[in-house]
């Protein structure tokens, strides 16, 4: 997903014969995706996402607007990505291409439309106020599997965001600061994970006069979970499955002219499943280690009572 995609003749020769010898360059296995290492800043809303070599930051903001005449009662959310050469050389600075349009429409559908994000909880005055939630996205380092770290990267920094709370009083509003008011986090009502899939076709004929003797594959199409940059260079088209821990699946969006078998549909959605399940285990243990953190002291039932009174 860059432009000025280049390889190697040998590089290319190598990486496709190790598939047909059912081994990938790193060693994982067809099915295995790249261990997630995720963390967050000391802000509110700041998550940071590296997955192999890929690493991506998003930063969640609020800011309150004039909702859509047609939804007086919802807030809103929009995503913007920046990518520059300095993640990749494949990239181009100043410009935004068509693959960052495409990757933020992706995770503002795979949020939105799928209700992962409650926007009636957004309305602070209903037809004259509400929330807008906006996350920026920067890509520090690319290796493939941008859409699948940015989509993490994204729904963490929404769990761990906190806004101001607001008191409503006839057509007054208040908003409180966080020294005078616990913050308030966004309702979350599911997270939706993205895992992209990636098909070759492999050609035996190649091997024919190999004397090496490779073993027969019974398929030609080889599956690829979480590509790395260089085996995307090469892939014949990839379909990306935005699934959750209850088997819900919010989105899939499939580019490429290879056909797909709905067997293969099936597979890869039982894969995108179980990835799902480890990485909303890994998002929750992350938050609970960073609330600790901040809790120092037992600062939240302190604030509560505050409150209370």
């Amino acid at each position: 997903m860059a432009v000025g995609k280049s390889i190697s003749l040998n590089e290319s020769q190598f990486i496709l014969r190790a598939l047909r010898e059912s081994k990938r360059l790193d060693g994982r296995s067809f099915s295995e995706p790249r261990e997630v290492d995720l963390s967050f800043g000391d802000e509110f809303g700041h998550a940071q996402v590296k997955l192999g070599q890929t690493w991506v930051v998003a930063k969640i903001s609020a800011e309150v607007v004039k909702p859509r005449e047609d939804r007086p009662f919802e807030g809103g959310f929009t995503i913007n990505t920046d990518i520059s050469s300095m993640a990749s050389p494949l990239f181009e600075n100043n410009r935004q291409s068509d693959d960052e349009v495409i990757m933020s429409r992706m995770i503002e559908k795979a949020i939105r439309r799928s209700n992962s994000l409650d926007l009636e909880s957004l309305c602070i005055v209903a037809g004259k106020k509400v929330w807008n939630i906006r996350a920026d996205v920067h890509v520090l380092n690319y290796d493939g599997g941008l859409v699948d770290a940015i989509c993490i990267a994204v729904i963490a920094g929404l769990l761990h965001f906190r806004k101001p709370d607001v008191s409503v009083d006839g057509e007054e509003v208040s908003f409180h600061s966080f020294e005078d008011r616990n913050p308030v986090p966004l309702s979350i009502l599911h997270m939706p994970i993205c895992s992209t899939f990636s098909f070759f076709q492999v050609d035996q004929s190649e091997d024919a006069n190999d004397s090496n003797n490779l073993p027969e594959r019974l398929d030609p199409q080889v599956v690829l979970v979480d590509a790395n940059a260089q085996e995307l260079i090469l892939s014949g088209g990839d379909m990306t499955i935005t699934v959750n821990k209850n088997r819900d699946v919010c989105q899939m969006l499939k580019s490429g002219g290879l056909r797909v078998e709905a067997y293969t549909i099936l597979n890869c959605v039982n894969i995108a499943y179980e990835f799902a399940v480890k990485t909303t285990k890994l998002i929750n243990d992350k938050l609970k280690e960073d609330h600790a953190k901040r809790n120092v002291g037992n600062i939240d039932q302190l604030l509560s009572a505050e409150n209370d009174r």
